[in-house]
């Protein structure tokens, strides 16, 4: 593999050639993983629940801190980066702006809160922490108070800390670093190219393991809900029959969309789904004891802040409810950890061109905001219920979470209609996840040449069926208990692939911090008086006079002229410096891609012109100092809209050309066109200086 280049546009779309091939070792080896497990559980179930129980109180003895710990270090991390100097950071090249409106990313960001275990917890934790707590006596004020604010703990914003830095990772790397965009690619930092090698695949494996038993156990639930709810509907009978047919239904579902790409109907459906949820949500509130409802939360948003600081650290060291711990938070914990790859894939994906402070804020905010609705509605609801006298309801809920939820929503009118949209919502949430769920582990499990790319539907078709072997073999096992568990055991290894993450997204980051000083601590060429000429040193800057600077600025040249530019007056330029650069001894060569392009200008280029099959026209001039990353000073056009202000008569379209300075880490913002031969030096002299500056910053730090 090379060693990384500076980031290209990745705003184009996939091409229809395939750009997508198995990677062998992550894909045979986690495939046999799985199918082994499944196997196994299928075949010896009583083995395979006794040896599931057996690690899972290993794990909880011995790593239930490491657990607690980790997912509160990852939140005050991406916290940290939002507030400090990296917030700033775009998660792409520095010219590169969002794809997606803030509305439209908000509205991405609200669905991605939304599942159906979310449904399925939002009735079952509220009365199974108020009726049996991990401290303290059941059934009173008190456990009222804290039962909400544990279920908002463990959906809340230390869950999508995990996922907020897997997303800003992926982004990073694969938008600004343009290394592929996989798992492997945070730790390059840290190992640099032994990321392609056995390493690599051992990361790469170990998501797609988490991955598939977070997605499985996702499935699991969403087949027992479903199950209950079709009985209550249409006596549909619940038991291991009913929920085989559930599971083939979305494997078939996730195959159908793998063929076919159906995949923009069931985003219009997701969408829908939202809303859908929200007025089910609404309905409850306004039906219900909306008063009550209004004040408990905002007595929950109180506790769940007061609170925060000793529910995140909480272990239970001196009186240890190990069973409770099993079954909430290091199952959540773990289980958010096994998600981390999928939604941080998502959330990669529609964020590339916004900054790291605007992704945090948004990433813990936004999704947050839902889960802290649904949950005080139906949370609430549901124990005011049991403390008006329902014991049957509150066992129930308890002992059997699926009732929990279609029996809350019999104490409100229109049972058949509101159960209906219910379990419609549930279904989407459920298929949507089995078909997502078989993309990304298909991509995990690929390499592919951008990140718009996805893997060949052979590949997805076989995790969409892997996917529901597993989680019809942990159903076999013990239901949910046994997907819970398995969870917890597949999580571990990629938590500490995520420490590994965290710190080689914060080393990188930090050599981005050196690049920003090394530019503040250089003097640009006319403050600092130096000189510039065809010996680099010979004659002295004329500055633009304020008539040739205001002709400069209005003026709008076709593709004719920035090609010309590129030939006359960029190329001898970059030739000049690079031949004095070679009598110092230093590596430089300059490139020629101004032949021969595709004419367009667009800003879908990449950052290797006719290398990598972009077409895009540049020069670009590169000096190899001897350190990992090479100078790279490239001239490239861009085609940008005419501005409507002066007079029309000089504008000849709509469009003209811009030749933007792209540097190593993406484009500067800024146009050359219509410098002089000395004063494209003195530029290329500027950001050359600005470099070595850098590369001194940076070696020091490293010592």
């Amino acid at each position: 593999m090379d060693e990384p280049r500076e980031p290209e546009d990745q705003s184009t779309q996939p091409s229809e050639e395939p750009n997508a091939r198995i990677n062998p070792t992550v894909f045979i080896g986690s495939s046999l993983c799985i199918v082994a497990i499944a196997l196994w559980a299928i075949i010896s179930p009583e083995g395979a629940s006794e040896t599931i129980g057996v690690l899972v109180g290993w794990i909880s003895e011995w790593f239930g801190w490491f657990y607690i710990l980790i997912a509160t270090v990852f939140l005050v991390f991406v916290i940290f980066l939002a507030l400090s100097r990296y917030g700033r950071t775009k998660l792409g090249p520095e010219h590169s702006e969002p794809e997606f409106s803030t509305f439209s990313w908000a509205a991405m960001l609200f669905a991605a809160g939304i599942g159906t275990d979310v449904m399925f917890f939002a009735v079952a934790e509220p009365v199974t922490q108020y009726m049996a707590p991990p401290v303290g006596e059941g059934e009173t004020l008190a456990a009222a108070r804290e039962a909400t604010v544990w279920t908002l703990f463990h959906y809340g914003i230390t869950g999508w800390g995990m996922y907020a830095l897997m997303g800003i990772a992926l982004a990073y790397f694969a938008y600004r670093m343009n290394l592929p965009l996989s798992i492997r690619s945070a730790l390059y930092p840290l190992f640099g190219n032994r990321i392609y090698g056995p390493l690599g695949h051992g990361v790469d494996l170990a998501a797609v393991l988490g991955t598939i038993f977070g997605i499985a156990t996702s499935l699991g639930i969403g087949v027992v809900f479903l199950n209950y709810g079709l009985n209550a509907l249409f006596s549909i009978p619940e038991g291991l029959s009913a929920q085989i047919g559930l599971v083939v239904l979305a494997v078939a579902i996730a195959t159908v969309s793998a063929v076919s790409g159906v995949n923009k109907g069931i985003r219009r459906l997701s969408e829908l789904n939202v809303w859908l949820t929200l007025g089910l949500a609404a309905f409850i509130l306004i039906t219900g004891q909306t008063v009550f409802l209004l004040n408990a939360f905002v007595l929950n948003i109180g506790d769940y802040v007061s609170g925060f600081a000793g529910l995140t650290m909480q272990t239970f060291a001196f009186d240890r409810p190990t069973e409770w711990l099993n079954g909430w938070t290091l199952f959540f914990w773990a289980w958010w950890i096994a998600w981390a790859s999928f939604v941080g894939l998502f959330l990669a994906r529609i964020s590339r061109g916004r900054t790291i402070r605007q992704f945090v804020a948004g990433t813990l905010i936004i999704p947050f905001l839902y889960i802290l609705m649904w949950v005080s509605v139906f949370g609430n609801s549901a124990i005011s219920l049991v403390r008006s006298g329902a014991a049957g309801f509150g066992e129930a809920a308890m002992n059997t979470p699926e009732q929990g939820f279609y029996t809350l929503l019999e104490q409100y009118p229109l049972f058949p209609i509101v159960a209906s949209v219910a379990t419609f919502c549930g279904l989407l949430f459920y298929v949507t996840s089995a078909d997502s769920g078989a993309l990304v582990m298909a991509n995990l499990t690929s390499y592919r040449k951008t990140p718009r790319d996805d893997a060949a539907v052979p590949v997805r078709i076989f995790w969409a069926v892997a996917t529901g072997l597993l989680t019809l073999a942990m159903l076999v096992v013990g239901g949910i208990t046994a997907l819970q568990n398995a969870t917890i055991i597949m999580g571990l290894p990629f938590g500490f692939v995520m420490v590994l993450l965290m710190l080689g997204l914060y080393k990188a980051l930090r050599v981005e911090a050196h690049r920003e000083d090394s530019r503040r601590y250089s003097l640009p060429a006319q403050l600092s008086g130096r000189s510039s000429g065809s010996d680099v040193g010979d004659r002295a800057l004329a500055p633009l006079s304020w008539r040739q600077r205001l002709r400069r600025s209005m003026s709008f040249p076709d593709y004719a002229k920035a090609s010309a530019f590129l030939s006359e007056v960029a190329l001898p330029a970059l030739t000049e410096v690079a031949e004095e650069l070679r009598s110092h001894g230093i590596e430089a060569e300059v490139r020629d891609r101004s032949g021969g392009g595709s004419g367009n200008g667009s800003e879908n280029g990449s950052s290797n012109g006719s290398e990598n099959g972009s077409g895009v026209p540049h020069v670009e001039l590169v000096a190899d100092l001897g350190e990992e990353e090479p100078f790279l000073y490239r001239v490239e056009p861009r085609e940008a809209r005419t501005p409507v202000y002066g007079d029309s008569s000089m504008r000849d379209s709509d469009f003209y050309y811009r030749l933007d300075v792209h540097l190593r880490e993406g484009g500067q913002g800024y146009d050359v066109m219509g410098y002089t031969h000395s004063q494209l030096i003195d530029d290329v002299l500027d950001q050359y200086e600005q470099h070595v500056e850098f590369v001194r910053l940076n070696a020091g730090a490293a010592r």
